[in-house]
């Protein structure tokens, strides 16, 4: 159990439950508050382990569920073309008569809580999808119309597909048909064995009671065969159909679904933590965790991704999620994880301060798993090639297995973070600073404003856009960690603080006009630079003159082409200089 409350409140909670009295409190705590001799009952029967008062998420508000499903016009012509197809055939074949057209899951949750959902299963009481849809073709090809393409998804246990399934477009949406099925599981899979099944059979081999609810398109009517489904989707409970245990042992995924859609902590009639270790054996010993995967990316992008690695965590499933290197079982501690665990939570907190609107949702979503694994940035692994290899890059690319781009631009935001955390002391002194080229080891003397420039104008344009989630990161590791106060006043002084920084480095960004450098185009080309060398081939000479160009243009905002060119024939008439005159000096002691 776990209360939720803004840390910019002073709140004073009492309540009384079997003559336990609560005192008044401030938040946040980092303490968890015990309940002694105190017995929670609940249908899910998940116990705490401690009442923890967690920060920055307000109160949830009472939870709106519509009396009825109301269809939009799309829905209702796709609806009502399935019902012509069963009217049309029932004419031809009795058993059409009693075909139930059902729409099931996450469609009909959504839409008795007023959200606009396109993702359609309808689910088959007497035949297989593949079957209807080929109906619905020939139907379509009867009354003159076109045929739309069916693409069938076969069964794949190794993705959690369990189940044949037909898909094909109507209306420009695409509908999935499924049959209505029971399942049954072995000891030591998580694969079942399918068949048909009743509506009521297949709603309670579902996750939970509030993904059990279908839509009858026949009877345009709710459906609750667990009589369930819609109280705990008003109340706000998390509930599997059937006995946690056995709900989740059949198919150890279902975790993460209650974890996404709700908290999860201690089910009863489970022997803790021993039931927990056969669920991890028997997710390990599972084929593939694709859904594992999508589930956890959907619970980073949600509006809970700290309470859902919270209760992972809890539930010693952290490490199965995010799997590491064989050669890397030291880091595959609980304490580890907690860490990790805890930057997201700093991350979160932080985020809420800076405000939302500060990122997209994609940014969003690289920013916090861009936090979580903080922890582990500087940790590499040797692959079978013998190549250093950094964990991160293992996680996303081998257990996330997401796409291509998340790991590459994760690494970057923690490589520029760790420059901006560099950077961060040019603002915050008030000392000027001189700037040093590194390439000749020499002092390339610009004025404090410019030297800033350059640093920032280089770091962007390797981030780019990504600039302000790698910023926000960098506060995470900064000397203040905010996310260790002790108390109310403390946690609210430092993420103050921390929203300051934030706030003053964007700022100087922004006065120093570097927002979109990386857009900027070099004011002299590499074949202007050939020229000016009188090099008839491009070399590390050029790439040298390209970076130095480079620099010299984001001291020199307003420059024209000519004048960097100018600059450059100048440097290079000083070297020569320089070399004569050392030249001479040789000469002269010889």
């Amino acid at each position: 159990m776990e209360i939720a409350l803004n840390p910019h409140r002073l709140i004073t909670f009492q309540r009384y439950i079997n003559n336990l009295t609560f005192s008044s409190f401030k938040l946040p705590s980092r303490c968890a508050i015990k309940f002694p001799n105190f017995h929670f009952k609940s249908e899910l029967g998940f116990f705490p382990r401690s009442f923890c008062c967690r920060s920055m998420v307000s109160l949830t508000e009472p939870i709106k569920v519509k009396e009825k499903i109301d269809l939009t016009e799309i829905e209702k012509k796709i609806f009502d073309r399935l019902l012509e197809v069963v009217r049309y055939y029932s004419r031809i074949d009795s058993n059409y008569k009693e075909t139930q057209l059902r729409v099931a899951g996450g469609w009909v949750r959504d839409k008795l809580l007023g959200k606009e959902c396109y993702d359609i299963d309808i689910a088959l009481d007497n035949m297989l999808g593949r079957e209807f849809c080929e109906k619905v073709n020939e139907y379509l090809s009867n009354i003159g119309e076109e045929k739309q393409g069916i693409g069938v998804i076969q069964c794949n246990p190794d993705q959690s597909k369990h189940l044949e399934t037909a898909r094909m477009r109507l209306y420009d949406i695409w509908i999935d048909f499924v049959n209505l099925r029971s399942e049954d599981y072995s000891d030591n899979s998580r694969i079942p064995t399918m068949k048909f099944g009743t509506a009521e059979e297949d709603a309670y081999r579902r996750d939970l009671t509030i993904n059990s609810l279908f839509y009858n398109i026949n009877t345009n009517s709710v459906e609750d065969f667990t009589k369930r489904g819609l109280a705990h989707l008003r109340s706000g409970k998390i509930v599997t159909p059937l006995p946690p245990k056995e709900t989740f042992l059949d198919d150890p995924l279902r975790v993460l679904r209650a974890i996404r859609f709700g908290f999860v902590l201690k089910p009863p009639g489970f022997c803790y933590p021993v039931d927990f270790f056969l669920l991890k054996k028997k997710w390990t010993v599972s084929s593939g965790c694709c859904t594992a995967q999508c589930t956890i990316d959907l619970m980073i992008s949600g509006n809970e991704p700290v309470k859902a690695m919270v209760y992972t965590c809890d539930l010693q499933l952290f490490w199965v999620v995010f799997s590491l290197p064989n050669q890397s079982e030291t880091l595959m501690s609980e304490e580890y994880a907690r860490r990790c665990v805890s930057y997201i939570d700093a991350a979160w907190r932080l985020l809420q301060v800076v405000g939302f609107s500060t990122f997209n949702d994609e940014e969003r979503r690289l920013y916090l798993y861009g936090a979580l694994f903080l922890p582990l940035r500087k940790s590499v692994y040797t692959d079978g090639k013998g190549k250093k290899v950094p964990i991160v890059n293992y996680i996303f690319r081998n257990s996330l297995k997401l796409k291509a781009s998340d790991p590459d631009m994760v690494m970057k935001l923690h490589a520029a973070s760790e420059s901006f955390r560099s950077w961060i002391p040019f603002i915050t002194s008030d000392k000027s600073e001189q700037f040093t080229e590194d390439s000749e080891r020499k002092t390339f003397q610009v004025p404090d404003v410019s030297g800033q420039r350059i640093i920032a104008g280089k770091l962007l344009r390797e981030i780019k856009s990504l600039w302000r989630v790698s910023l926000l990161i960098s506060i995470l590791i900064s000397p203040t960690d905010f996310s260790r106060a002790g108390d109310f006043s403390e946690a609210c002084a430092e993420l103050d603080k921390s929203q300051e920084l934030y706030k003053r480095i964007e700022h100087a960004i922004m006065e120093l006009g570097l927002d979109n450098v990386w857009e900027m185009k070099p004011l002299i080309n590499g074949k202007e630079i050939m020229n000016i060398l009188q090099l008839k081939t491009g070399g590390p000479k050029v790439r040298e003159w390209q970076k130095k160009s480079l620099e010299w243009q984001l001291a020199h905002p307003s420059a024209t082409g000519e004048e960097c060119q100018d600059w450059m024939r100048q440097e290079l008439e000083a070297q020569t200089h320089c070399k004569r005159v050392k030249l001479e000096e040789v000469s002269s002691l010889e």
